[in-house]
């Protein structure tokens, strides 16, 4: 991997509507740099529930597992990526599978580098100070969804009204998709309980 595809991120963080076109058109992005992108949020994200301070911090540590934060970012991440490709499969968008992942990783990048700060500034703010860490982590996340919303408006050449209801529809795609998953998982295990007691009664009268 060379340099200029760790420095692309940075350069989406300051011209995101160049970055993003380049990513695109120019195969610019990396999707190695993409999922190190969303490990690196998800450990951040675990880092800052299970040790930022006392004044900001209502999780007991004990009850914070890492690695499902992680994983659970990086489920979250395909789960959209998967729900936005299907809406705009449907409405002519020009993106990819893998231009969507990276849109949502690279757009992380202003939480992946203040959720660590933020953390370890909760450790020395006083309990009328908190405004400042909550400030800090408003801002990344309003940067991440203005840099999400370029993205997909920029990969898929949409308006910006067009990009809004795309969004819409992705989320309730979304919705769908886990609707369904824990249906077949239900069915799946109903399924099995029903042989399972079929074997039990078979190795019974046997």
């Amino acid at each position: 991997m060379n340099k200029e595809k760790l420095r692309f991120p940075f350069y989406i963080l300051f011209h995101p509507f160049d970055g993003f076109y380049e990513l695109r058109h120019r195969e610019k992005g990396s999707l190695i740099v993409a999922v190190l992108l969303v490990f690196l949020f998800g450990l951040s994200f675990t880092l800052n529930r299970k040790y930022a301070g006392f004044v900001v911090n209502e999780l007991n540590p004990l009850y914070v597992d890492s690695l499902t934060d992680v994983l659970g970012v990086g489920i979250a991440v395909l789960l959209f990526s998967v729900a936005n490709w299907s809406v705009t499969c449907l409405m002519n968008g020009e993106g990819r599978f893998k231009d969507i992942f990276m849109v949502i990783s690279y757009s992380m990048l202003p939480m992946v580098l203040t959720f660590i700060p933020a953390t370890i500034l909760s450790w020395f703010i006083a309990a009328d100070e908190e405004s400042i860490y909550y400030l800090i982590k408003a801002v990344a996340i309003v940067f991440f969804i203005a840099l999400l919303l370029i993205g997909i408006m920029t990969v898929h050449g949409y308006s910006f009204g067009k990009t809004l209801l795309t969004m819409l529809l992705t989320f309730i795609a979304a919705i769908l998709i886990i609707f369904i998953a824990l249906l077949l998982a239900y069915l799946v295990t109903q399924i099995i309980s029903f042989f399972r007691s079929i074997y039990t009664e078979l190795i019974i009268r046997v």
